[in-house]
């Protein structure tokens, strides 16, 4: 039967050179395996009115493209969001191991084709009994709790995986927002049972936040590229995909909370607090956000997983920024900014060189590592300064480093300027009592290791008041 199957789907392939009118179309391969499908969708309501392909290379890609096309030909979208690897290989009668990678070449075709059809189609309605949750799913222990805690409310859950980036020269496996950690993210959905999408944001995150990160580095800063993407390109992007699927919220798997005042809080897991990499959402986009994990440890999450039996319980945490996974931060700005290494002067607080190095914006202010001791004392070095017009990068004690003035820009504040009690300057630094008079943090007592570019988060207790960028 498996044979007569495959059979079937090679000498009559359903939908192959077909591409309906208003189709969506999404490629899946390339000269890597040199297999590649071309999958075209047309959407009408809420259903998949017709489908077709295009195929390259070996006769299993085009069969099961054509068993694609079969699976999902009249079937409602949220449907067709549940067909994946396992199920086109089954339509087949089953794959050898050596045959699989067509099926799953089929599927995230298949699977960009419905992202794009439902990023551009017309509203769903909601469902008419109870609501439509809209989780955004990236293939880790987090993000699938949270689907479970969301379909465990009785909601109908729908799946969302966003592609941020993709380069041959990184680790894919390494990266959250990777081709590979889409279909990750598929396959861990499917196996809930839950429709999954994907959305291809990569040239929204090109422009929005690798291009400002590179200019940023270029321009002797340490800019937070998470607090941009989260604030400006990624959770819009979903929750305006919500409201599409005419979904009431989007659930995601950080560790943070909204208070009854519709501010942004910490997470009750302090060690695992995200509030900061969210301070730049506007309130009007908290209010369609979920953060089921915000009352919860991350012990307690991978329980849930463990209870659920899921594979991604004990799945370490991804520690990279997701364009940076496989690469050097160096490396990744030479090939996609042209700010290649530029060796210059190594200075002191005088100005005396005392010594050589790569390029000044490879430095941060406050880094210690490689600028060895200082001359005659012994005592550790760290950057101070640097000035990538000159190329210098100065260099001194941390005493040097201390300061009681953080001068910031492009505040943006949900609450007035007085309810500011404290700042916190980096990620998980600890917070530090200020007043925040126009643009300038007066800080009660001295810190140290203020990187200019970084995000700044005002604070009132563990509310989230708004958020600034640390100046010269």
């Amino acid at each position: 039967m498996a044979d007569e199957r495959f059979e079937e789907h090679l000498r009559f392939p359903q939908g192959s050179g077909v591409v309906p009118a208003d189709s969506h179309t999404a490629i899946a391969g390339g000269s890597a395996c040199g297999d590649v499908v071309r999958f075209h969708l047309a959407v009408r309501g809420a259903n998949v009115v017709d489908a077709g392909f295009d195929a390259e290379g070996c006769g299993a890609t085009c069969a099961a493209a054509s068993a694609a096309v079969e699976l999902v030909r009249g079937r409602p979208v949220l449907d067709a969001a549940r067909v994946g690897t396992h199920q086109i290989a089954q339509a087949l009668g089953g794959l050898s191991p050596g045959k699989l990678h067509a099926a799953e070449l089929a599927a995230d075709a298949l699977a960009g084709a419905l992202g794009a059809a439902a990023h551009h189609a017309a509203a769903l309605a909601p469902p008419a009994d109870g609501q439509r949750l809209l989780v955004a799913m990236s293939g880790g222990v987090d993000s699938a709790v949270a689907a479970l805690l969301a379909r465990s409310e009785g909601a109908e859950v729908v799946a969302v995986t966003l592609e941020l980036w993709r380069d041959a020269d990184n680790d894919a496996q390494g990266s959250c927002c990777s081709a590979v950690a889409v279909r990750r993210a598929r396959s861990l959905a499917h196996q809930l049972g839950i429709a999954h999408l994907t959305l291809d944001l990569r040239d929204a995150f090109r422009a929005g936040v690798v291009d400002p990160w590179i200019a940023g580095h270029a321009a002797g800063f340490t800019p937070n590229p998470c607090v941009r993407c989260n604030g400006e390109v990624r959770i819009d992007a979903m929750i305006a995909m919500a409201d599409r699927l005419g979904a009431a919220a989007l659930v995601t798997g950080h560790y943070a909370r909204v208070g009854e005042d519709g501010l942004l809080r910490a997470a009750a897991d302090a060690a695992k607090d995200q509030s900061y990499m969210l301070a730049a959402l506007e309130p009007s986009s908290l209010e369609r956000l979920r953060f089921p994990l915000g009352a919860l440890t991350k012990d307690r999450v991978r329980e849930l997983a463990a209870e659920a039996g899921l594979a991604v319980a004990r799945q370490p945490d991804s520690q990279d920024l997701c364009f940076l996974a496989g690469t050097t931060r160096e490396a990744f700005l030479a090939r996609h900014g042209g700010v290649d290494a530029r060796p210059g002067r190594l200075v002191d607080a005088g100005g005396s060189t005392i010594g050589r190095h790569r390029g000044a914006h490879g430095y941060t202010v406050g880094q210690r590592r490689g600028l060895g001791s200082g001359g005659g004392t012994g005592d550790p070095l760290y950057v101070i300064a640097t000035d990538v017009a000159e190329n210098t990068v100065t260099v001194g004690t941390r005493q040097r480093l201390l300061t009681s003035q953080v001068r910031v820009s492009g505040v943006r504040l949900h609450r007035p300027a007085e309810e500011v009690t404290a700042a916190r300057l980096r990620y998980h630094a600890e917070p530090v009592a200020c007043t925040l008079v126009g643009e300038m943090l007066e800080l009660h007592e001295p810190v140290w290791g203020i990187a200019p570019g970084q995000t700044a988060v005002l604070l009132e207790g563990d509310r989230v008041l708004g958020c600034a960028t640390i100046a010269r």
